[in-house]
C-alpha cells in the first residue's frame, strides 16, 4: 500500500508536516485518496506545477471558489485571467503599499495594541490579527456602507458556503445572501466612484459582476491568510529568539510562513494526461500542491522542521505560490505582519506564550493556531 493511501483528513489538518516528508522522500506526486487527487509534496515539482497554467489549471467547473462568487482571477488562467488580475497590480506596488497603507495600518495597529494593554493578556488571533486583517481589507475594497464587522461577516459565511462545495455539498444559502449583499455594496461603490477605493479603478476594465467577483477573492486573500501570517509569526517569535532587529525580521517573517504558509494547499486541475515524476495524471484529475511540503523539502532547505531567522534562502519559499497566480497582495501582507509584530512585541513588554492553552497550529488549507492565547 502507498504511504498516500493511508493519509487521513485529520492527519493532514492536525500536523501533516511527518506524512508530508515520507511523501515527499517516497512518492512526491503520490494519489491521495480522501483528496481524491494528486499531492505533490517536492518544491521543483510544485513550482512546475503553478507555472505551467496551460497543464494544470485553475478554470474548471469543480473549483469551488467559482461556484459561490463566480469567475475571478483566482478560478481563471490565460488571458481572462490576465485580464481580472491586471487591475488589481497596481493597488498593491510597493510605493502605493508604502504612501496608501502603511500609515493605516500603523494607526490601526497601535489603536488595537491600546485596547489590549491593559488587560495583560488576550487571544491574539481574535483580538488583533483579525480585526487588523478584517479592516485593512475593508479599506483598501472601500464598499460603500459596510464597515469591516459587516464584512467580516460576509467573508464568514462565503468561506462557510465554499467549504460547502469543497466537501461535496451545495452552496449554503448564508453564503448566497452575503454575496448578494456584497454584490449590491460593490454596485453603490462603483456608483459613488471612491477614488480610494481599489474597487473603482478595476471597474474601468471589468463588468460589474467581474468586480464583485475579484471583491470576494480580494477578501479570501486578504483576511484568512493575512490573519493566519501574523498569528504564526508571532507564535514562531514567542517560541524562539523573541523580536529581531528589523532586518532581521523580514526574514524571520519568510522563514515563518516557509515553516508553516497560511494557505497550505492549491488546487490544479490537469488539462492533458502528464507524467510527473513518475505519477501517471489523467486529464481532468485533480493535482492538490502541498505548499506546506514544497517549504520544508530539504534539497533547498536544510534542516527544513527548524525556525532558523538567519536562514540565506528563506524567502525561496512559495507561500505566496508562483506563476501567474502569485499573490498581488504579497507586499501590502508582508507589511501588515511587520508592523503589527514589531509594534505588538515593542508596545507589550514580557509578551510570553500562555503556557496552560494549546497554540498549534490546525487546518487543511488554511493553517494557524485556533487560538493563541499570550500574557504580557
Amino acid at each position: 500500500m502507498t504511504v498516500g493511501a493511508t493519509a487521513t483528513l485529520d492527519e493532514l489538518a492536525a500536523d501533516p508536516h511527518p506524512l508530508l516528508a515520507r511523501l515527499r522522500a517516497t512518492e512526491p506526486v503520490s494519489w491521495v485518496p480522501v483528496l481524491n487527487g494528486w499531492l505533490v509534496t517536492r518544491h521543483d515539482l510544485a513550482l512546475r506545477v503553478m507555472r505551467d497554467a496551460a497543464t494544470f489549471t485553475v478554470d474548471d467547473p469543480r473549483f469551488s471558489t467559482a461556484r459561490v462568487v463566480g469567475p475571478s482571477m483566482l478560478s481563471l488562467d490565460g488571458p481572462a485571467h490576465a485580464r481580472h488580475r491586471a487591475p488589481f497590480v497596481p493597488p498593491f506596488r510597493p510605493a502605493p503599499v508604502r504612501d496608501r497603507f502603511a500609515g493605516f495600518v500603523t494607526d490601526l495597529v497601535s489603536d488595537l495594541v491600546d485596547d489590549l494593554s491593559p488587560a495583560g493578556a488576550a487571544e491574539l488571533r481574535s483580538a488583533f490579527a483579525g480585526p487588523l486583517a478584517v479592516a485593512v481589507v475593508a479599506d483598501a475594497l472601500g464598499l460603500a456602507g459596510a464597515d469591516a464587522a459587516t464584512i467580516r461577516s460576509w467573508y464568514a459565511a462565503i468561506v462557510e458556503s465554499v467549504s460547502s462545495v469543497t466537501a461535496g455539498g451545495a452552496p449554503t444559502p448564508a453564503g448566497a445572501a452575503a454575496f448578494d449583499e456584497l454584490r449590491s455594496a460593490v454596485a453603490s461603490t462603483l456608483a459613488a466612484g471612491d477614488e480610494h477605493s481599489v474597487l473603482v479603478a478595476a471597474g474601468a476594465g471589468l463588468t460589474e459582476p467581474e468586480v464583485v467577483s475579484n471583491a470576494a477573492v480580494l477578501m479570501f486573500g486578504g483576511i484568512d491568510t493575512t490573519e493566519a501570517m501574523i498569528t504564526n509569526l508571532v507564535r514562531h517569535l514567542l517560541l524562539g529568539p523573541g523580536l529581531p532587529s528589523p532586518p532581521t525580521l523580514a526574514n524571520a517573517m519568510e522563514e515563518s510562513i516557509r515553516l508553516e504558509p497560511a494557505a497550505a494547499v492549491v488546487d490544479r486541475y490537469a488539462t492533458t494526461d502528464v507524467h510527473l515524476a513518475g505519477a501517471r495524471i489523467a486529464a481532468g484529475d485533480l493535482v492538490v500542491v502541498s505548499i506546506a511540503g514544497a517549504n520544508r523539502d530539504p534539497a533547498v532547505f536544510p534542516d527544513p522542521d527548524e525556525f532558523d531567522i538567519h536562514r540565506a534562502n528563506a524567502r525561496l519559499n512559495l507561500a505566496f505560490a508562483q506563476g501567474p497566480h502569485f499573490c498581488p497582495g504579497a507586499r501590502l501582507a508582508r507589511a501588515e505582519a511587520s508592523i503589527a509584530v514589531r509594534t505588538l512585541f515593542e508596545r507589550l513588554p514580557g509578551l510570553h506564550l500562555d503556557p496552560a492553552l494549546p497554540h498549534a497550529p490546525r487546518g487543511l488549507v488554511f493553517r494557524k493556531p485556533p487560538a493563541l492565547h499570550v500574557r504580557w
